[in-house]
């Protein structure tokens, strides 16, 4: 590829592919997550590292040899020099964890996100309880599952930070988008609990049992990992960033189409637009026995009846 003025144009069709699969597109690509380890790590946060990626597996990329052995000093300059710009690019990734270890901040685990290959938050989490994929002796899901999250507790609705913490979790764990999902699919349930300053995370594993009816019985077994977490620094971007970020093209928005409306629970109404009815002319149901007689056959038949009597003359 040779680059005139700005624009690579590429010289083989395998480069024109890969240009192509890196341009903007309306329909973004699965996020790729970059999962590295600084100078200094310990046993907790190397295992802890390859769970992690062996849940969001195919989706990621994992160095084991960490790149950043540069910046052994402080973390500013290691997102500075290794995550910002050159392996973002190089790995297309939009989502990174870096996992760290030192007597300030022991067994310590950065997850964030980047925006035009640029840092665009960062939110700290330390490891204080932490039990891996190996301790818990059961049958794992298989590789590349799409989770079910379930976010539990009221500091994910009120609080600035637990909220941004959601929101990249949800973009680090959900995995591609599908249209639709079969039921024997939903077997992989990532439970995140916001509970007293701290974050738990719990991976379960969906069992359809029998239940005497068509609709079958759910039970939960815990697969690991299991995490328990405490919340320390966060770098969030600002609100006008957030929203650039968030930013749809037109073309993606659903176009809103006139008298049809949807409730709460999907049911769709729509409204009819009618001229105005004259009810003094409405068509209605007719009986027999509401039809008007008329002729002199009415008349005997009245007097037999004794509805009417016929019309007589007195003489004095």
């Amino acid at each position: 590829m040779k680059q005139y003025g700005g624009v690579i144009k590429p010289k083989t069709k395998r480069a024109k592919r890969f240009l192509d699969n890196r341009a903007p597109k309306l329909t973004e690509n699965i996020k790729n997550a970059m999962i590295m380890k600084g100078g200094n790590t310990s046993m907790t946060v190397t295992q802890a590292l390859k769970d992690i990626y062996a849940l969001k597996k195919p989706s990621a990329v994992l160095y084991k040899n960490t790149p950043c052995r540069l910046c052994k000093n402080s973390q500013s300059s290691v997102f500075c020099l290794c995550l910002q710009e050159f392996f973002s690019k190089k790995t297309d990734s939009s989502l990174f964890l870096f996992g760290s270890h030192n007597k300030k901040r022991p067994n310590n685990l950065i997850f964030g996100r980047l925006f035009d290959f640029h840092v665009l938050d960062m939110i700290e989490l330390g490891i204080e309880k932490y039990i891996s994929l190996s301790d818990i002796k059961s049958s794992k899901c298989p590789e590349g599952t799409k989770p079910m999250l379930v976010f539990a507790g009221e500091a994910f609705d009120h609080e600035n930070d637990h909220k941004r913490l959601k929101s990249l979790l949800t973009d680090f764990f959900r995995g591609p988008v599908v249209p639709s999902v079969r039921l024997a699919g939903l077997e992989h349930v990532l439970h995140f609990t916001a509970l007293e300053g701290k974050i738990y995370m719990r991976s379960y594993r969906s069992l359809l049992k029998k239940s005497g009816c068509r609709t079958p019985r759910i039970e939960l077994e815990e697969i690991g990992p299991s995490f328990d977490f405490i919340l320390r620094r966060t770098h969030l971007a600002s609100d006008d960033l957030y929203k650039t970020a968030h930013r749809q093209p037109k073309a993606l928005k659903p176009k809103k189409k006139k008298n049809i409306s949807h409730d709460t629970f999907g049911t769709k109404f729509g409204r009819l637009h009618m001229q105005k009815q004259d009810l003094a002319k409405l068509q209605t149901r007719k009986m027999k026995g509401l039809r008007k007689r008329r002729g002199p056959a009415a008349a005997a038949a009245a007097v037999v009846e004794g509805e009417t009597s016929p019309k007589t003359t007195e003489v004095e």
